[in-house]
């Protein structure tokens, strides 16, 4: 989630439901770089990373799992 969106409160209920439902998430400081690290050209405010078992990116999604939860120890 972009930490300069504007008005913040249109994402201030996915933290909870994160938390609800036990999914980590992160800050990011700018819509613009969420954007590109989405690979478009538009600012983004949110996004979501999901993986099926079959996937490549597996490992890398459990590695910054892992590196979120320490963040949050």
């Amino acid at each position: 989630m972009a930490a300069d969106t504007e008005p913040l409160e249109i994402l201030l209920h996915l933290p909870l439901l994160a938390e609800d439902k036990n999914v980590p998430y992160v800050f990011v400081p700018s819509k613009q770089a969420l954007g590109r690290a989405r690979g478009v050209t538009r600012p983004v405010i949110a996004c979501s990373v999901t993986s099926n078992e079959g996937s490549q990116l597996k490992s890398q999604i459990q590695q910054l799992k892992d590196a979120i939860g320490k963040l949050l120890i």
